[in-house]
């Protein structure tokens, strides 16, 4: 059922250059991902927080250390005979802890759940983004055709008044009846005004979202077979929902966390080693006559060393408490965004089937419409109907008209709202292949275990696409239509 739609909508994808006019819904999606700052900053984000598992490890790895100092003595104390002027030391310890309480191993699983729950927020991410981007691919086609039905509306009227005006000179109509036509002219125009308002603050959305102008948009694919029932819907979205899953890691990560609190009032165990290399420089002894010193030595120890704590001021239940506390909320935070869940399928699921109605309502009505105007246009020229008469129901086919173009809008942005409820909608769903899909796992694989201290990453540079740049698009003006 929704490889029709995928196929449609993305299938396989050629990278675009920056800020190149997209066409077709497909391309602006591709477009919006590869470019889109909120989604680039999202990965930024995510990539910051898979090296919460790299810092953890590091807390149970060895620590070597080196320090070198040189003193000199500038005022010695005349009873010492024997302490060098100056002094040149250098120290190598190194420490591999042993057992730390599992505050270590815990912490590092805690990390771990909050990288998948960072994986599953990026999806949400890609989900909502999206969700953003077929709103203001459609927006912009319904507005635009709206536009062209209040312009036509404008030159229909216009043409009634100067046939009104006419008929009135001649006797045929009354002052009454051309100022209605008037009238009816005056509003038809400020109606287009309003809906050239309407899209051009369309198409600057979707020039934020998208990263470039809408040019000549094609319509859209149609969207997958979606369930026929909510509670359908509900159980894929209970499965499948980034944010619901979400939630869940973070319930494991706080649980996690109270492991590591506890772990702080166990005893800890390490080994170390140590090195120590002095040079006196000749300065050792030389106030006392005829003595032999060594003016230089090594030194060299290893061990074991076992903290126990014994109180810390009540610091350790004060942090048990506080993680049992974040372990609770995340619990409730875990039911609310289930409710959450529920409501947005249930509502988008609702909104979609009354779309498919209304549509099917404003079609009908359409052509409802368009046979009574065709019929008061032959009544009156026959003088059962009057000027008003005409004017009301071309205003009634053009309500109806903009109906119909509103709610194909609704349904459609209602359907895929609803796709991104179920967990469906984010860029392995649509298809957004052909070599631009970003998979936050790759990354995580890449720096989980990278133990070498100098290991850096590049400077990072940006990847979206300004639009400061981008001219602003010429507002069409009613002596043009």
């Amino acid at each position: 059922m929704k490889q029709s739609f995928l196929g449609g909508i993305a299938a396989v994808l050629i990278a675009l250059p920056a800020a190149a006019p997209a066409d077709t819904l497909r391309e602006a999606l591709q477009q919006a991902y590869q470019y889109n700052p909120t989604l680039n900053a999202a990965r930024a984000g995510q990539r910051a927080n898979d090296e919460n598992v790299p810092l953890a490890l590091a807390n149970g790895r060895p620590n070597l250390n080196g320090t070198a100092t040189y003193t000199e003595a500038v005022r010695r104390s005349p009873n010492s005979f024997t302490s060098p002027s100056r002094i040149g030391q250098a120290q190598l310890s190194l420490e591999v802890p042993l057992y730390q309480g599992g505050g270590v191993a815990n912490g590092i699983r805690a990390a771990e759940a909050r990288v998948e729950a960072g994986q599953e927020d990026l999806r949400t991410s890609e989900a909502n983004l999206f969700t953003q981007v077929v709103a203001a691919y459609l927006d912009v086609i319904s507005n635009r055709n709206i536009v062209e039905l209040n312009s036509n509306q404008v030159r229909v009227l216009s043409t009634n008044f100067q046939a009104t005006s006419d008929r009135f000179e001649i006797g045929d109509l009354t002052r009454t009846d051309v100022a209605q036509a008037e009238a009816r002219l005056q509003l038809a125009r400020s109606s287009l005004e309003t809906a050239q308002a309407e899209l051009v603050a369309s198409e600057e959305n979707y020039l934020r979202l998208v990263g470039a102008w809408p040019e000549n948009l094609e319509p859209p694919p149609p969207l997958p077979d979606l369930p026929d029932a909510p509670a359908t819907a509900e159980n894929i979205a209970i499965d499948n929902n980034p944010q619901l899953a979400a939630s869940r890691y973070r319930v494991e990560a706080a649980r996690r966390d109270i492991d590591v609190a506890e772990a702080s009032r166990l005893p800890r165990l390490s080994a170390f080693a140590q090195g120590n290399y002095n040079n006196y420089f000749g300065t050792l002894g030389s106030a006392t006559a005829g003595a032999q010193f060594s003016q230089s030595e090594t030194t060299a120890n290893v061990g074991l060393r076992a903290t126990v704590p014994i109180y810390q001021g009540g610091a350790p239940s004060a942090r048990v408490r506080q993680s049992q506390a974040r372990f609770g909320q995340a619990q409730e935070t875990v039911v609310e965004t289930e409710r959450q869940v529920v409501a947005t399928v249930r509502s988008a699921f609702a909104r979609y089937q009354a779309a498919l109605d209304v549509i099917d309502s404003s079609a009908r009505a359409v052509e409802a419409n368009e046979l009574a105007l065709e019929g008061t246009r032959a009544e009156n020229s026959v003088g059962l109907r009057t000027i008003l008469d005409i004017l009301n129901a071309e205003q009634e086919l053009l309500n109806s008209q903009v109906d119909l173009v509103s709610a194909r809008r609704n349904a459609y942005v209602a359907g895929f709202n609803l796709l991104a409820a179920m967990g469906e909608a984010e860029a392995e769903d649509l298809g957004l292949d052909g070599g631009i899909l970003y998979r936050s796992e790759d990354n995580y694989r890449r720096v989980r275990n990278i133990w070498f201290d100098w290991d850096d990453d590049p400077m990072p540079v940006t990847q979206s696409t300004r639009t400061v740049d981008n001219p602003e698009r010429p507002v069409v003006t009613i002596g043009e239509n």
